[in-house]
């Protein structure tokens, strides 16, 4: 499967060192197989004045082989491993996580949930009109390095 990860550089070698702490599904490296969506992820580079470059990798893995975690809807679920990942609560060791990225909207609100704004189930509820873009977070090293290869980097 195709997947893109955009950056200020071309990335060949991947890891899990570079990523920030407290993201959606915590510290790992992060892809989308929605091109244009990582082309719009890649444009807040430009606007920074920062190159922009689309880094594109086939992702091979078997499920049986891995610890694997994917959410196909903003359900609780989603919503309690976001909330406990960006609170640097988690523990879990999935080699990967899959689901619905918190864009502009969804991010809004999270944010009015964090803040107590919105109870869980007033979130949901708001939640349930949006259509989840995808996410992989690759939580592991040995993940990275079996399963995923390095197809081409274009500067944007």
């Amino acid at each position: 499967m195709r997947l893109y990860h955009s950056s200020n550089l071309s990335v060949q070698r991947t890891d899990t060192a570079h990523s920030r702490d407290y993201l959606d599904f915590g510290k790992g490296f992060y892809l989308t197989s929605i091109h244009e969506q990582a082309v719009k992820y890649a444009q807040r580079f430009m606007r920074r004045q920062q190159e922009a470059w689309l880094n594109a990798y086939d992702l091979t893995y078997n499920p049986d082989e891995w610890k694997v975690l994917e959410f196909i809807a903003y359900d609780k679920s989603w919503l309690d491993f976001v909330s406990k990942c960006r609170a640097g609560e988690d523990t879990s060791e999935y080699d990967i996580v899959i689901g619905g990225i918190a864009n502009d909207k969804v991010i809004q609100t999270l944010d009015r949930y964090f803040e107590g704004e919105l109870s869980e189930d007033e979130t949901l509820g708001l939640l349930k009109y949006e259509k989840p873009n995808n996410q992989y977070c690759i939580r592991t090293q040995e993940m990275l390095d079996r399963c995923l290869i390095h197809i081409e980097s274009i500067r944007l």
